[in-house]
C-alpha cells in the first residue's frame, strides 16, 4: 500500500459513517464510498490539488450525485413531495449540517467539500439548522451505564423537545425498558456496567421492535471494521452535543420519510 492510499484509508471508517448517515441506510453509503474510490483510484491528481480530508468527501459528494446514489436518497423518501414529508432539509444543507457537526469539518473545509463559495456554505448550514430546530419530539431509549454520560446525553435530547422514557446499564434492563415503553429512538453505549454488550441489547430490541438506533461509544473500531454489518448512524465518544443533535435528527428524519414514503 502506497504512502497516499494509507492516508486515504485513515478516513475511510468516517467516511463510511458520514456516507451511511447522509443516505440513511448502510449499503447504500458503503456503495457510495466504493465509487468514490474508484474515482480517486481513476485521478489521483484530486488527492494532490487539495487538503485531503476534504478531496474525498468532496468525491464523496460527486459519486453520490453523478453516481447514481441520489436514487438511495429518492428511495429512502427523500425525493418525495414538500408536503409528504415531516421534514423537509434539501440535500446540500443536510450534508453542511452533517459535515460540520458529525465530521467537525471548519466552514472552509465544508465549502470546499460541496464546492460552493463560503457565504453560501453559511446560508445553508444556517438553513439546515433552522430546519433541524423544527424536528417532532420522539420517545427516546438512553443506554449507557455511566451516570454522569447518560444526564448529558439526556439533557440534549431533552433540549432538542424529545422525551426521555428510560435509562437502562445493563442488556437486561434496556430489552426489559424496551418492551415495557416501544422507544421511537436508541441512543446506545456497546459496553455496559454488568459487562454485557449494548450491541446485544439492541439486536435483542430490533427482533420486535422498529426503531432507529445511535450508538455513542468510545470504540468505534469496535462497530467501522468494514467486515461485518454495521450502524448508519455511529458517534465517537467524547462526543461533541452538536454532533448528537444532529445525527438525532438524522436518525428521525429517515425513520419518518420512510414511513411517508410508504
Amino acid at each position: 500500500m502506497t504512502a497516499l492510499s494509507e492516508r486515504v484509508a485513515k478516513h475511510l471508517p468516517f467516511l463510511r459513517r458520514y456516507a451511511r448517515a447522509l443516505l440513511g441506510d448502510q449499503s447504500a453509503g458503503d456503495r457510495a464510498v466504493r465509487g468514490c474510490l474508484t474515482r480517486l483510484v481513476a485521478n489521483p491528481s484530486i488527492l494532490i490539488e487539495m487538503e485531503l480530508r476534504v478531496a474525498v468527501y468532496q468525491a464523496l459528494h460527486a459519486e453520490i450525485d453523478e453516481g447514481g446514489e441520489g436514487s438511495a436518497e429518492a428511495r429512502s423518501g427523500l425525493a418525495a413531495p414538500a408536503d409528504e414529508r415531516l421534514i423537509a432539509l434539501p440535500s446540500q444543507a443536510r450534508r453542511m449540517v452533517l459535515l460540520t457537526a458529525m465530521e467537525v469539518f471548519t466552514l472552509e473545509e465544508a465549502a470546499h467539500s460541496l464546492s460552493v463559495p463560503a457565504d453560501q456554505a453559511a446560508r445553508l448550514l444556517e438553513e439546515g439548522r433552522a430546519e433541524i430546530d423544527r424536528q417532532l419530539a420522539a420517545d427516546v431509549l438512553i443506554i449507557e451505564d455511566e451516570p454522569i454520560i447518560a444526564l448529558d446525553i439526556q439533557g440534549l435530547a431533552e433540549e432538542m423537545g424529545h422525551r426521555v422514557i428510560g435509562v437502562a446499564a445493563t442488556r437486561t434492563e434496556a430489552v426489559a425498558l424496551a418492551k415495557s415503553t416501544n422507544p421511537g429512538l436508541v441512543l446506545a453505549d456497546i459496553q455496559l456496567a454488568d459487562g454485557s454488550s449494548g450491541v446485544d441489547a439492541v439486536n435483542d430490541i430490533l427482533r420486535t421492535l422498529e426503531t432507529p438506533v445511535i450508538f455513542i461509544t468510545a470504540y468505534p473500531e469496535r462497530l467501522l471494521t468494514g467486515e461485518k454489518p454495521e450502524p448508519a448512524f455511529l458517534i465517537t465518544k467524547p462526543f461533541a452535543r452538536d454532533a448528537v443533535k444532529v445525527t438525532i435528527n438524522q436518525a428521525l428524519f429517515f425513520k419518518r420519510n420512510a414511513k411517508a414514503a410508504a
